[in-house]
């Protein structure tokens, strides 16, 4: 029993000593409203309570810290991204957007070459050199004779003719292989050195994703070439349409994606450093009667995409090479309805497939969708920059950088109708 008020003298001496000062509250006691009883209720002259002293407490100290750093770490965590992207992070994803252009352009001139079937094997890492010496040559060129393309359309191809498309196929997928790696690599840097919000940190790891999947359907386009069962016997050797138009159509998505958050990056910091004048634009951007300009846009890029997309088919399935004359296909402006809409194409007995097949694989007929679109899309431009040039509220409300953006919207569009003429009548 004498170890009992041993115990309690130790568990006294081991709590903390709390005076009645802990229980005052600082702010109330200053505070003009409160009465002098209440104020004597422990004392008015005691000292009272500060933060310092709380925190100058050896027994008290370490159970605040041990409260604080939760907190202090949430805090840490909410704060790990900047809330405005570095413009450094601008310059890169234009940068990007640039290079990607600039591999569409160059995966054309491979279409157009008839390299893209040189390379019949899809090795990411190890494919990255090429033939070093004689035998691996050799073997490669083995590898394409062996290929549908060879037997059907070069049969007399020598080692010289061969190396010049395999370059060119290799020189495509070496760029790519580029641009995913300095995608990557910088994404990394700059998340891990916080010079991007967390928003724009998400469209980047999604872009990122983008350009991989880009490279598996880059190979699964390739693929559809290689093999005999995949286009009808004794046809030219091609890739499937579908998958040349899915293949096009991402590094499209993947241009518009860096190019969009790239310029939203400059333009987010142009706004923060007059915040009067972004005030000002908003308000002007937000009139309804900018509602139908801003709808149309919308429209517009949508009709544009769909006019790459459709000639994406025009060049899966070789359609640029029949009806090389301009505006004329043939002998009128369209073919003959019985080759629009051939029976050839259907694959079901009860011809229901007739519309959508001719539409997709009917060379004619993808031409000539082809040729409607980018029409449309040329008209859809000028009546747009009309309808900004000559509309006395649109020109009013607009902002000079959406006037100059649709004068370039202007040139581009006339550039590409003249390369697409051009193309059809000699090339």
């Amino acid at each position: 029993m004498s170890t009992a008020p041993h115990m309690m003298s130790m568990l006294r001496r081991a709590a903390p000593r709390l005076t009645k000062n802990f229980f005052t509250c600082q702010h109330a006691c200053r505070s003009p409203h409160v009465s002098k009883q209440s104020r004597s209720l422990f004392g008015s002259s005691g000292p009272r309570l500060s933060s310092d002293g709380l925190l100058s407490n050896p027994q008290v100290a370490p159970t605040i810290a041990n409260f604080k750093k939760p907190l202090q770490s949430n805090v840490n965590k909410a704060k790990f991204f900047p809330e405005t992207s570095d413009k450094s992070v601008a310059y890169w994803l234009l940068g990007s957007a640039a290079s990607v252009f600039g591999i569409v352009v160059f995966g054309g001139l491979t279409r157009l070459t008839e390299s893209g079937l040189s390379i019949t094997e899809w090795k990411p890492v190890t494919g990255s050199l090429p033939p070093r010496n004689a035998e691996d040559w050799a073997a490669e060129f083995s590898k394409y004779r062996s290929s549908p393309e060879f037997k059907l359309l070069n049969p007399n191809m020598t080692l010289d003719e061969f190396k010049s498309i395999y370059y060119m196929e290799w020189g495509h997928r070496l760029w790519g292989r580029a641009v995913g790696l300095s995608f990557l690599i910088p994404a990394v840097y700059f998340i891990a050195r916080r010079k991007i919000s967390a928003p724009m940190a998400a469209k980047i790891v999604g872009i990122a994703g983008l350009i991989g999947f880009q490279g598996f359907l880059g190979w699964w386009m390739v693929k559809s070439g290689l093999k005999d069962d995949l286009f009808a016997p004794g046809s030219h050797p091609r890739v499937s349409q579908y998958r040349l138009t899915a293949h096009l159509g991402t590094a499209f998505l993947c241009y518009t994606a860096m190019l969009w958050n790239g310029l939203s990056i400059l333009r987010e910091h142009k706004l923060l450093a007059d915040p009067q004048a972004a005030v000002k634009l908003f308000e002007r951007l937000k009139s309804p009667e900018l509602r139908v300009f801003r709808r149309s846009v919308g429209a517009l890029a949508v009709l544009v995409f769909c006019t790459a997309m459709s000639g994406g088919l025009v060049a899966g399935l070789d359609a640029g090479l029949i009806y090389n004359e301009f505006p004329y296909m043939g002998l009128g402006l369209t073919p003959p309805k019985s080759e629009l809409f051939s029976d050839f194409y259907s694959h079901t007995p009860d011809r229901s497939d007739i519309w959508w097949r001719n539409a997709l694989e009917n060379p004619s007929l993808v031409q000539l969708d082809h040729r409607i679109l980018a029409t449309t899309t040329f008209t859809s431009v000028m009546g747009l920059w009309a309808y900004t040039r000559f509309s006395p509220t649109l020109r009013t409300l607009l902002p000079a950088a959406c006037r100059k953006g649709m004068h370039g919207v202007v040139g581009f569009v006339g550039l590409q109708v003249a390369l697409g003429i051009t193309t059809l009548l000699y090339l």
